[in-house]
């Protein structure tokens, strides 16, 4: 999968793993996911799956810090998540909504099929034991868009490895690059002043 990376995705990394700012920098980008994949959603269907996403990527928060806790880079504990979120979309006929097409689901998951396999995460049950006890708010599903898939938000040829494109348009294969020792936690989206302005 390509991805970016940039100072605002550490600034998220440790803004999540903070003691005091950690819940509120949860809140923020659970909402920032669900307004990004929304957009890419015919505008009718988008406040009836707003709820299912919120609660989805609430819980894909918990995978990418286990997944940081097992040793994985900051780009591959992110990327292990938008495979999670691309398992469900491929689930629900949200074809719209994938960064990957449907072709590279089963490449993607077996990436990191030893994490999903301990974590009970499949491509049919995205969540796994992260999936929370009350369960998630359910949405309609769209299947005849699987008949002839577009994936118009999907970018192809990336299923090998995690391709990071860094804040200078470079792009890295396999997401290790060195985390900065100087990374300001306030500036994680959502907690910085000026992007609540914008």
């Amino acid at each position: 999968m390509k991805i970016r990376q940039n100072v605002r995705h550490w600034a998220a990394k440790k803004a999540l793993t903070a003691p005091v700012i950690g819940e509120a920098a949860h809140d923020k980008l659970v909402d920032l996911h669900t307004t990004i994949f929304l957009n890419k959603a015919d505008e009718e269907r988008r406040e009836e799956r707003r709820a299912h996403l919120d609660d989805f990527f609430d819980a894909t928060m918990a995978t990418y810090l286990t997944a940081l806790q097992a040793g994985f880079p900051e780009a591959k504990a992110r990327e292990i998540t938008h495979v999670q979120a691309n398992f469900d979309f491929f689930n629900h006929g949200w074809t719209e909504m994938m960064e990957i097409p449907g072709d590279e689901i089963e490449p993607h998951y077996r990436r990191y099929e030893e994490f999903f396999t301990k974590h009970g995460i499949t491509i049919d049950d995205p969540l796994g034991e992260f999936r929370p006890p009350e369960g998630i708010a359910e949405a309609p599903e769209t299947p005849e868009k699987l008949t002839e898939p577009e994936y118009e938000n999907a970018k192809a040829g990336f299923a090998d490895d995690a391709y990071v494109e860094t804040e200078d348009g470079e792009t890295v294969v396999g997401g290790e690059r060195e985390e900065p020792a100087d990374v300001d936690p306030s500036a994680a989206p959502g907690l910085d002043e000026e992007e609540a302005a914008d």
